[in-house]
């Protein structure tokens, strides 16, 4: 079980070398987030945790802990919808979900109050992970989260940070089978990594907080989160 302070470079090569694996150029390595998080002290007591009169208000509408509430307004740049065991916000660093993202699973015993937040900047530490995993370059590291998503049930691995891969692949100006010109075409590859990765990773007890990636079908850049979230001007649906 991952520790706050743990060097998380060193517990991935350690379990890769048991795997009998070893990182080549091309690869990539999906992360969770929460052992990226957990690493990085991002565990929060509730009962360390005052609520504002703000965080009181909306935990009565949404039926949530204020002191829950709280961080999520912390964490949040907007509340988008709030009603009864649903708060739906824009997260500080852009995208929009539920609870930003402040998860109890996993965490700790059920009567445990520890919470977990997302990392302060996933792009940046996707890139120091990068640097320790292969400090010679060519690896790309993603870090994935669960989200919901607008008008379907479920959930799925999203990217919220990554380095050395892109974000977004412009398909555009391709032919498709029968010559016709890609015009519509950008593939938002990240998050169809992660979701991949999110299957082999499970969501409940597997244990499995890692998936080492080989023959991803894309050349590798520098990529970051900022690819993936639509610019509020383009945005239909707010």
């Amino acid at each position: 079980m991952v520790q706050p302070g743990d060097d998380l470079a060193a517990l991935l090569a350690a379990a890769m070398s048991r795997a009998g694996l070893s990182l080549q150029d091309g690869d990539i390595v999906v992360l969770a987030q929460k052992i990226v998080s957990k690493a990085e002290g991002r565990l929060v007591r509730l009962d360390t945790v005052t609520p504002s009169p703000q965080a009181l208000e909306l935990a009565g509408q949404v039926d949530k802990d204020p002191r829950l509430v709280q961080l999520i307004l912390d964490e949040s740049r907007e509340v988008l919808r709030a009603r009864p065991g649903l708060l739906v916000v824009e997260h500080r660093l852009g995208f929009v979900s539920a609870n930003a993202g402040i998860d109890h699973s996993n965490v700790g015993a059920p009567d445990d109050d520890t919470v977990l937040l997302l990392p302060q900047d996933p792009d940046a530490s996707a890139e120091r992970l990068r640097g320790q995993l292969l400090p010679e370059g060519g690896l790309g590291v993603l870090i994935i989260d669960s989200h919901g998503r607008a008008w379907r049930e479920g959930t799925v691995g999203v990217a919220i940070g990554l380095a050395g891969l892109p974000g977004l692949v412009d398909l555009r100006g391709r032919p498709d089978l029968f010559g016709r010109q890609l015009r519509a075409s950008v593939l938002a590859a990240a998050d169809e990594l992660a979701a991949a990765a999110s299957l082999l990773m499970g969501q409940a007890a597997e244990g499995c907080p890692a998936v080492h990636v080989r023959g991803f079908p894309y050349p590798l850049r520098e990529g970051s989160l900022a690819e993936l979230i639509r610019p509020r001007e383009r945005d239909e649906f707010r």
